[in-house]
């Protein structure tokens, strides 16, 4: 049975606990323990999904044998007959369709060091590739942080999947995901034209008073560079996400203590649940081979 876990930025909480919760041919769910994960979890119980818990070191017990190597010792003399040799083989096919999916949530705030973000990343990347068919990366390029990804880990045994547009790249940052790619930012930023804006999910209006606490230093959340009359709009991007009750509370907020204009634009999930979809293809396939 194969395992593909998710390394993954918290701002795509709503993204990961609505692919996670619709997915119910899961054979198993496991989310990394740590304060990282209580949004997700939070949400994931929302949507009546109750996932199995540990922390990173401790998975590995928790998959188990996945392999079941007792087993086959005992079978192997009757896969020598043509009869068990096929009931074999069905067994395995069933198996391979039978995913378990690990997620392990980083902390907000890594991009503000993006050396940092990457080490982070790769750690983890590393760390469990020792019990995974394959890793689905929930970030996007991150300001480049992640552009040498595929030469870094080139004849690397597990294979990574990246969160994709429909054009096949790399989605640029969590409201290009949001959007459903970097051309539809690209459209939307143009309409924008003429004035600052900044754009917000769900997760971001959520967030963005502890990104401040956490960004004192960061052109993003200084309070001078948010007031500059430049910035006059905050974009609302509704994903159709229903995680985040407080949305247009916080959006509303956000944009009196700045003095700005709100601007709603259609955003999806479209693009996370393509590209987890794709993920979960991989691995099976890659336990076929």
């Amino acid at each position: 049975m194969p395992v593909l876990s998710i390394i993954a930025c918290r701002m795509f909480e709503d993204e990961l606990a609505h692919v996670l919760s619709s997915d119910r041919e899961l054979e198993q769910l496991i989310v990394v323990e740590g304060r990282d994960s209580f949004g997700l979890l939070r949400k994931l119980k929302s949507d009546n999904r109750l996932p199995g818990t540990a922390p990173l070191d401790r998975v590995p017990f928790l998959l188990g044998n996945r392999h079941g190597s007792g087993f086959m010792t005992i079978a192997k003399p009757l896969l020598k007959l043509p009869f068990f040799r096929k009931i074999h083989e069905k067994m395995e096919l069933k198996a391979a369709h039978r995913v378990t999916v690990v997620v392990n949530p980083l902390r907000l705030g890594l991009h503000d060091d993006l050396d940092l973000l990457k080490s982070e990343v790769y750690g983890k990347i590393r760390e469990m590739a020792a019990f995974s068919d394959g890793i689905l990366l929930f970030y996007c390029s991150c300001g480049e942080a992640f552009e040498s990804l595929e030469e870094d880990f080139s004849g690397f045994d597990c294979p990574l999947y990246c969160l994709k547009d429909g054009n096949g790249e790399v989605v640029a940052d969590c409201i290009s995901a949001a959007l459903g790619g970097n051309a539809a930012y690209d459209e939307t930023m143009y309409a924008c034209r003429g004035t600052g804006a900044l754009y917000f999910t769900p997760m971001w209006a959520s967030s963005w008073k502890q990104m401040g606490e956490e960004r004192k230093k960061s052109r993003n959340f200084n309070d001078n560079f948010l007031k500059d009359p430049r910035y006059s709009r905050v974009v609302k991007i509704d994903t159709g996400l229903s995680y985040n009750p407080d949305f247009h509370t916080n959006i509303r907020d956000f944009a009196r203590t700045f003095d700005m204009e709100i601007v709603e634009v259609k955003g999806s999930a479209e693009l996370a649940e393509k590209s987890y979809r794709a993920a979960k293809k991989g691995v099976i396939q890659h336990t076929l081979e």
